[in-house]
């Protein structure tokens, strides 16, 4: 089979990307130095346990299975945390990302996709957002991410690095069978997290703004289905292996809701009141997020097909209940 190396395999989207992968006859080596990824996540291809500071561990794992390329999500990603704490982001997501280009280069290795963010964007002009949309993150998060975007273009520019950059928006649910799903710690998003309150594991669900300018009040977010996500780095593979040019390519549903909609949403799977409070906005957080998918229908082939909120929240909660 042939070996793809996915750093940061043993967290939430990776896990789930090694599982399309192997379900599409690929073999995933997962290298994850599991500071914030499961071991019991890695379930279909191999673990190598390491950091990609670790150039000489990296190397070493890459000469021995000599994958046809890298799908790269290591990286840290509460945006809070960046804010507080912006140097251990830009030190993680952005040098490791520098590590991982220079190591690559060095062995040979010319293929990257890479897990990139809405956050790039900061606060949009105008909705849907578009890839020309300009990109001025508005958090330490966005920022490394659009950083270490601008590296890997530059390594294509000078080395011929072949690239995507996937900037997706909500990643929630879980995949079909429950065998994984989301399980931060902290839990700070919005699913997973008014599941908890709606299971009485949280007294209530912090409904963060509720004066927004949309129909409702609440902030709208555009809410894509990890399996579909991890089917579209899948995709991207494949494209650039089959000679697709580089770039980079919004995921998402295509469509929003409301922190409302989501709230009735898991009140109508579960059966329970999901009890809310009502506190200020978080400085930044613009009213509309939801992304424009004409570029990923036109270059990838991809729709989402499993992104309805109801199926998002349905998958989610079957893991939730399991685990």
């Amino acid at each position: 089979m042939t070996a793809v190396l996915v750093t940061g395999g043993a967290g939430y989207i990776g896990s789930h990307t090694c599982k399309a992968l192997a379900g599409s006859g690929f073999r995933p080596i997962a290298y994850d130095n599991l500071c914030r990824g499961a071991a019991e996540a890695v379930r279909w291809g191999p673990l190598e346990v390491g950091a990609l500071s670790d150039v000489a561990r990296l190397r070493e794992v890459i000469d021995r299975y000599r994958p046809v390329g890298v799908i790269h999500f290591a990286a840290y990603a509460y945006v809070g945390e960046s804010t507080s704490d912006p140097g251990l982001y830009y030190d993680n997501n952005v040098v490791g990302t520098l590590r991982l280009l220079q190591t690559m280069r060095a062995a040979g290795l010319d293929l990257v996709v890479f897990s990139s963010s809405c956050a790039t964007y900061g606060i949009p002009k105008s909705v849907p957002i578009t890839e020309d949309e300009p990109l001025q993150p508005i958090s330490p998060y966005g920022a490394s991410k659009l950083m270490s975007e601008r590296m890997i273009e530059d390594f294509g520019r000078a080395h011929g690095l072949r690239w995507m950059a996937l900037r997706y928006f909500n990643v929630a649910g879980a995949s079909q069978d429950a065998e994984i799903g989301e399980a931060h710690d902290p839990e700070l998003h919005l699913v997973p997290r008014a599941l908890m309150a709606a299971a009485s594991e949280l007294e209530f669900l912090e409904v963060m703004g509720t004066d927004y300018p949309t129909p409702d009040g609440t902030a709208i977010r555009d809410y894509i289905h990890v399996v579909d996500l991890a089917d579209a780095h899948v995709l991207a593979l494949r494209r650039l292996l089959d000679g697709a040019p580089s770039g980079a390519v919004n995921l998402g549903a295509g469509r929003g809701c409301s922190v409302r909609e989501v709230v009735r949403a898991v009140e109508q799977v579960t059966g329970a009141t999901v009890p809310v409070k009502a506190v200020g906005r978080r400085p930044g957080d613009p009213p509309v997020l939801v992304a424009d998918t004409a570029k990923a229908a036109r270059e990838l082939h991809f729709s989402a097909k499993r992104s309805a909120i109801l199926e998002i929240v349905e998958s989610a909660w079957r893991w939730h209940r399991r685990n």
